[in-house]
């Protein structure tokens, strides 16, 4: 009997039959998360419904010298979920209770398979919400938000995933379970926490997770404006922020992007725009009325032939259907496309764009640029046809090479999707030896084996013994004291 399989006998005395999968065909279910390009067939699959049981399967994992890798609704964009061919998957969707909602305190306890909206809808019946709001929020899980630091459209006022976690329960890759932080905002001692968040599962696993509701806002304005190319839009943008004004989003959509949500969902925004802004002011009342004057003001100054100004929550619904559709609607103008994520200051919007599309034309693809013009966090989605040959490795250059440009202005290889496996490469274009070396300090001080998410994020795994930097002759080991 292999190790897997003597692994899987006795994980499957702790779980039960029903929830210990080592199937083929079954497997090949979780063989990639959202982002399809990169695929592996885990050796075996997990389905733990506690705390208990994930600790019960990270201990057998280390005593065992297995890797394993936690996955939640597998929806994640950057192959942070991808399954280790010689590992475990813990998969933690049936982890899916909603813990505590507790208004007076303003927290939330959920699980890590709680759905991201689930817990606004929770909340709204007490007058709170829950901000971060990717995107996918209707299938996206708490604990990948967790693990990759999720945003949406409305970080630009309210933050990341990072800015609301106050508290996590973790299996830490020995088995411990743990608390790091609770459900005050800055907990004294080292920022554990912190660091977790967005570590992308090479910590450890989320097993519990204490967030911060935000109060319902007094009122809520969304404007859509329209305009004939990005580059008065990005001009809008940046005169609005210059301002002093700081919206709860600002979203831009180019003219492919536009294309491909009529297509999908028939949003009807304003026809021959070749960018469209959707605005979104919150706050008291007063103060919305008096910036939402400015907004319009500002968008009309840079440019925009048309602006609309949503009557009711459900025209407010409609602006922000073609936007939060723009991923899964390219489908439906081509047959595969790459969704990348970087982030260049939103004052160089229009320079990059133009860069984009100059790349673009070079390579003998189309890009759709759909994003968070506000932070400038860039969504530009590759467009192709694999049945083509050569036309997968030209995506490949130009989705890389968009990566170069963010990097040049001076920004970042990943806003909100995380690096996972699609990025690691890109890692030493950012960042020094040094800075790598001390980030896989941490991470072996975590995980001194390399057991947790391994190969993801650094683009070099090196054992955790191994001392960083440069070295001449044999290598001395250095141990867990230097932690």
């Amino acid at each position: 009997m292999s190790g897997i399989q003597e692994l899987a006998e006795g994980l499957r005395a702790v779980l039960g039959p029903a929830r210990v999968i080592t199937d083929r065909q079954e497997l090949r279910t979780y063989e990639c998360d959202g982002l399809a390009h990169y695929k592996v067939v885990p050796a075996l699959v997990v389905l733990p419904q506690d705390t208990a049981q994930v600790a019960a399967v990270v201990r057998a994992c280390a005593e065992a010298g297995v890797p394993f890798v936690a996955r939640g609704s597998g929806t994640g964009l950057s192959g942070g979920a991808l399954p280790h061919a010689d590992g475990v998957l813990i998969v933690t969707a049936q982890m899916r209770r909603l813990v505590e909602v507790d208004p007076a305190d303003e927290r939330a306890v959920a699980e890590p398979g709680v759905i991201n909206l689930q817990v606004t809808r929770a909340a709204t019946p007490h007058g709170y919400y829950y901000a971060p709001d990717p995107s996918s929020q209707q299938i996206c899980s708490i604990g990948g938000n967790v693990a990759e630091n999720s945003g949406g459209a409305h970080c630009l006022k309210y933050g990341f995933t990072t800015n609301h976690v106050t508290g996590l329960e973790v299996v830490t890759p020995d088995g411990e379970v743990t608390r790091l932080g609770g459900r005050a905002l800055d907990p004294p001692g080292y920022d554990l926490l912190g660091a977790f968040v967005g570590s992308e599962g090479t910590l450890g696993v989320a097993t519990e997770v204490t967030v911060k509701l935000t109060r319902l806002p007094e009122s809520v304005r969304t404007l859509l404006a329209g305009f004939h190319g990005t580059d008065q839009a990005g001009a809008a943008t940046s005169a609005i922020i210059g301002a002093g004004v700081v919206p709860a989003a600002i979203e831009m959509m180019d003219a492919l992007a536009i294309e491909a949500a009529e297509a999908a969902v028939a949003c009807g925004y304003p026809a021959g725009a070749g960018a469209v802004l959707i605005v979104e002011l919150d706050g008291p009342a007063a103060e919305v009325a008096a910036q939402f004057g400015e907004v319009t003001r500002l968008c009309e100054a840079n440019g925009a032939f048309e602006i609309r100004i949503a009557a009711d929550d459900a025209e407010r619904a409609l602006f922000w259907r073609g936007r939060k559709s723009a991923f899964a609607a390219v489908g439906r103008i081509s047959p595969d496309y790459i969704v990348q994520d970087g982030v260049i200051p939103r004052t160089a919007l229009p320079e990059v764009l133009r860069r984009i599309e100059e790349l673009a034309a070079g390579h003998g693809v189309r890009v759709a640029n759909v994003f968070h013009a506000g932070d400038g966090n860039l969504h530009p989605l590759v467009l192709f046809d694999d049945a083509i040959e050569g036309a997968a490795e030209r995506a490949e250059a130009a989705s890389g090479a968009i990566i170069d440009i963010c990097i040049e202005y001076g920004g970042s290889i990943t806003g909100e999707h995380g690096v996972g496996s699609d990025k690691a490469r890109f890692m030493p274009r950012m960042f020094t030896d040094d800075d790598l070396d001390t980030m896989q300090l941490l991470r072996c001080a975590f995980d001194p084996d390399g057991l947790a998410n391994p190969g993801k994020v650094f683009p070099t795994p090196r054992l955790c013994g191994e001392r960083p930097g440069r070295h001449r002759g044999a290598l001395e080991y250095q141990g867990a004291e230097v932690f």
